[in-house]
């Protein structure tokens, strides 16, 4: 989005603000070992890790934050847990048509996000799409800022506090 702003943390004039940030992995993965982390696997969109009590999965999907006043939304790219049952059922359909009536699959949040309380285990719902489209997440109900924030939208000036400590300066 051409949006010029100065950044709150350097003082720093950017021309441009960006609308999405991504987390490269979970949380769960990011705290492993690298001796453990042979023992899991992850790619741009899913995370497996083996554990003792059994197989995690993990998959990459987009929070969508309506911006008050703009067409664009504001997008965090996070990952989610889901059960093997979910996951076979996003397999599936990876490469196939999405229904219409395809219901919504529940997940775990998996990323903490700066500059909000807990996020890890929100209760998430992951909702497939089609075109090659990485999942859309939305949060089940709760007081938490970021559902708040996903539920009545953000205003430029909240994209640019999210932003700011996600540029490079």
């Amino acid at each position: 989005m051409n949006h010029v702003w100065v950044c709150g943390c350097c003082n720093k004039q950017f021309d441009h603000l960006p609308l999405d940030v991504a987390f490269t992995a979970p949380d769960h993965w990011l705290g492993l070992t690298e001796a453990e982390r042979g023992r899991g696997r992850i790619d741009a969109d899913v995370c497996m890790i083996e554990a003792e009590q059994g197989r995690q999965i993990f998959v990459r999907g987009c929070l969508e934050i309506p911006i008050i006043g703009q067409e664009e939304v504001f997008s965090w790219g996070v990952w989610t847990s889901v059960s093997a049952k979910s996951f076979a059922r996003i397999e599936a359909l990876w490469s196939s048509p999405v229904p219409e009536d395809e219901p919504p699959l529940f997940g775990w949040f998996c990323n903490n996000i700066p500059n909000y309380p807990e996020c890890l285990h929100l209760e998430a719902h992951l909702h497939l799409r089609n075109d090659g489209l990485r999942p859309a997440i939305t949060l089940r109900a709760s007081e938490h800022p970021l559902f708040l924030e996903q539920r009545d939208g953000i205003t430029l000036r909240r994209v640019e506090e999210i932003a700011a400590p996600f540029l490079r300066h």
